[in-house]
This record gives structure tokens, C-alpha cells and sequence, in this order.
């Protein structure tokens, strides 16, 4: 009998989807606090233009370890299927 495949776990991304919000509000806050983008309670304050950068860094960081954890379960989803015995192999007596 043949046991159907186990279905795939979607490995990393969530923090990927997490790291790329990080990275464009970071930058969103980084053009408010360089006053670049205006009509805002934040536009002109210095300290967003401090927080804007150190957010879209932690995105990068987040895309990076969600791309890790993605690669890292593709190659042993593929170890996996490499190491399986033939499915109609023959048994020695």
C-alpha cells in the first residue's frame, strides 16, 4: 500500500512576509522623520528618521532568515526523496 506524500509546510514565510512590511514602513518612517513626506505628526521629527532605518534593517534581516529557512527545508525535503527506497523493489529471502 502506498502512503501518500506528506503535504508541504510553508517554511519561512512568515517571516519573510513579516520583513518586507519591516522594511517599507521603516522606510515610510524614515521619509516622515526627513520630512520628505509631509502632512503627518511624525513628518519633521528627527527621531523616525532614527527608528525608519533600524526597522528596515530588522525587514532585511527577517527576509534573509525566511530565505535561509527556505532553502534549508527545500534541501531536505529533497535528501528526503533521494534517501526513499524504490517503491517496487524486490525483498530478499
Amino acid at each position: 500500500m502506498v502512503t501518500p506524500p506528506a503535504p508541504k509546510k510553508l517554511h519561512g514565510w512568515l517571516r519573510m512576509a513579516l520583513g518586507v512590511l519591516a522594511v517599507v514602513v521603516g522606510a515610510l518612517w524614515t521619509l516622515q522623520g526627513l520630512d520628505i513626506v509631509a502632512d503627518s505628526r511624525m513628518s519633521g521629527i528627527g527621531i523616525w528618521a532614527v527608528i525608519g532605518p533600524v526597522v528596515a534593517v530588522g525587514g532585511l534581516i527577517l527576509i534573509i532568515v525566511g530565505e535561509r529557512a527556505r532553502s534549508r527545508a527545500k534541501r531536505a525535503e529533497a535528501l528526503a526523496i533521494i534517501q526513499q527506497p524504490p517503491l517496487g523493489g524486490t525483498t530478499k529471502m
